[in-house]
């Protein structure tokens, strides 16, 4: 083997070993951070978007996984999806979730493609936005769509859309984009059973404004947004250890990005959906998600800070008290 060739054999070899590399959290950028634990090989897989450790700049655009058997040390990334030339959406990859249902895994995600209006003084740009469901046979992917457009409504800005299942049929929650219509809502919609599709309209859980706390982002005192709407985002349901059904979810305040939660007055996806006091993160961070770890603990991910490139993947522990959550002192 002459000289180049080992060369080159020599930087695959490293570049393999960096990739494959134990990490901590701290050392992985990854903003709305989503964990699978997998309870038969007691793997905990930790979902990202590749743009973000790439930077906002390169032109790749996918998700990607680490995985991890004890929460502190991480390995990967392992691609899981990679857009398609003809991808509608290539523009933005954000929000990656993986749920295990029935015998397979989905990924819900949302994606960003074309503009479809043009900024205004106090609106960004009207993109065509929305979330698509993907299934495979592996958590590791590899990630396939059942068409090539969003599972939401396709001429909605849409986003951050979550699985859940109730009565045995499926749901998805999602948030219809302030962008859009200022006020942002917070929406529910039946899935088919197989989640290729949705069955019948959308209708909406809540607004932004109903949240005393939340305001305008040109408000926000930590940021410099002239842009005036009012944010949904990050939505995840869980159901008490009483069995209420609560909703966390993320907007701004005056001094940034928080999780809140709604608590369902009927037990069910379908609401009514009440505001609760307590904010459970108001530090600069949030689109939280909530899971138990192999010995029981409930825990929630979120990124903080909420500002780009510093947002990092925290986790928390929860506190239960059947109808509010809190962190645990």
């Amino acid at each position: 083997m002459d000289f180049y060739k080992r060369i080159i054999l020599l930087g695959i070899l490293l570049y393999g070993m960096s990739i494959c590399a134990q990490k901590s959290l701290e050392e992985l950028r990854i903003r709305d951070p989503f964990i699978l634990p997998d309870s038969i090989t007691k793997t905990y897989y930790l979902y990202g978007t590749t743009n973000n450790r790439l930077g906002e700049k390169d032109s790749i655009k996918g998700v990607e996984v680490f995985t991890s058997s004890d929460l502190k040390n991480w390995y990967g990334p392992t691609t899981v999806y990679q857009h398609a030339k003809d991808h509608w959406g290539k523009r933005m990859v954000w929000a990656p979730e993986v749920h295990k249902y029935k015998d397979k895994f989905y990924l819900f995600v949302t994606f960003t493609g074309d503009v479809m209006a043009p900024q205004s003084d106090r609106k960004p740009p009207q993109y065509k936005r929305g979330t698509q469901i993907l299934w495979s046979d592996s958590p590791k992917g590899p990630f396939l769509p059942f068409e090539n457009g969003p599972t939401t409504p396709n001429d909605w800005m849409s986003l951050d859309g979550t699985l859940w299942v109730e009565n045995d049929v499926p749901y998805m929650i999602f948030c219809h984009e302030w962008a859009q219509n200022t006020d942002g809502t917070m929406e529910v919609v039946q899935l088919s059973n197989d989640l290729s599709k949705t069955v019948g309209p959308p209708s909406t859980i809540f607004t932004a404004l109903e949240a005393d706390w939340v305001v305008s982002l040109d408000k926000v005192k930590i940021m410099n947004n002239k842009y005036y709407g009012y944010i949904t985002d990050g939505c995840f349901l869980y159901r008490t250890k009483t069995g209420r059904l609560l909703m966390i979810w993320s907007s701004f305040g005056e001094n940034g990005y928080k999780v809140a939660q709604v608590i369902s007055e009927t037990g069910s996806v379908k609401g009514p959906w009440k505001h609760l006091d307590q904010l459970i993160f108001k530090e600069n961070g949030g689109h939280g998600m909530l899971f138990k770890t192999f010995d029981g603990k409930l825990m929630m991910s979120l990124h903080q800070p909420n500002s780009r490139p510093n947002e990092r993947p925290k986790l928390f522990e929860v506190e239960d008290h059947g109808d509010y959550l809190s962190l645990k002192e």
